[in-house]
């Protein structure tokens, strides 16, 4: 697969101008042309070798010239899994390439129990697409997780009997990737988890929270990291006690 400049541009944080003069100075990288158009094609070796100079460039100090030669001389290092398919997962969000992003996904499936899938893989890459994406790329990864996620919950046999859980994103809080984890955790330990999802009013779920019974706690949030915000916390913190304790998970609330 190859793919055009301003693919290659979006995808490694390097200016179209800028790659250009690479190409002309150094020989780097060293794109194809397509036939009839004769536009710059590039390979994904190749968009993983421009990652590799922006990185030593940004992390060690690197000059451009020496980063390029490094990368040149240097065979890329052996990415341990998770890493290789994060960037994976990246390239093709920013390629917008719906059906790469699903292969990555079922990759990742395959070779990572349901713990390290969930809480290692996926809820990372949620975490930091607000800084990474534009709005429209933020969607599709989200939508795409987000129903794998849900994949994974549907998936696991409900308990048939055990403690009782209710899962809810309050009113406006679109943002269920942490909350439908919590659910994972909650029926891979035997609980009979109620999953209300996204949005749901805060009337609503006090009053059927006050009919269950039940008691409440808080968990840490997993909406996306914001440019130009605060960063969310993620500990876990308790609440100050309540008529009924309350919990947000993910953005959302749990009773127990």
């Amino acid at each position: 697969m190859t793919l055009r400049i301003r693919t290659i541009a979006r995808m490694t944080g390097i200016r179209e101008a800028t790659l250009r003069a690479w190409e002309r100075r150094y020989g780097f990288p060293r794109p194809l042309r397509s036939e009839g158009n004769n536009y710059r094609v590039y390979s994904r070796e190749e968009v993983e070798a421009v990652r590799r100079v922006a990185r030593l460039i940004q992390e060690e100090g690197l000059s451009v010239s020496e980063a390029i030669a490094q990368v040149k001389t240097e065979p890329p290092r052996e990415q341990p899994e998770a890493e290789r398919l994060s960037e994976r997962f990246w390239s093709s969000v920013g390629a917008l390439d719906g059906d790469e992003v699903t292969r990555v996904l079922d990759d990742a499936q395959t070779v990572m129990d349901v713990e390290a899938y969930c809480d290692g893989f996926l809820l990372p890459l949620l975490r930091e697409m607000g800084v990474r994406l534009d709005v429209a790329r933020e969607h599709l990864a989200s939508a795409l997780i987000r129903q794998r996620l849900r994949q994974v919950y549907d998936a696991l046999s409900p308990a048939p009997a055990g403690p009782r859980a209710l899962l809810a994103c309050p009113a406006g809080d679109h943002h269920e990737g942490g909350l439908l984890v919590l659910g994972i955790h909650l029926k891979r330990k035997g609980w009979r988890v109620t999953m209300l999802g996204a949005d749901t009013p805060a009337a609503a779920l006090q009053g059927l929270a006050c009919r269950c019974g039940r008691t409440w706690w808080r968990c840490p949030s997993c909406a996306p990291v914001r440019r130009r915000s605060s960063r969310p916390s993620w500990k876990a913190r308790s609440g100050p006690a309540r008529p009924f304790p309350w919990s947000s998970a993910g953005g959302g609330l749990a009773s127990t």
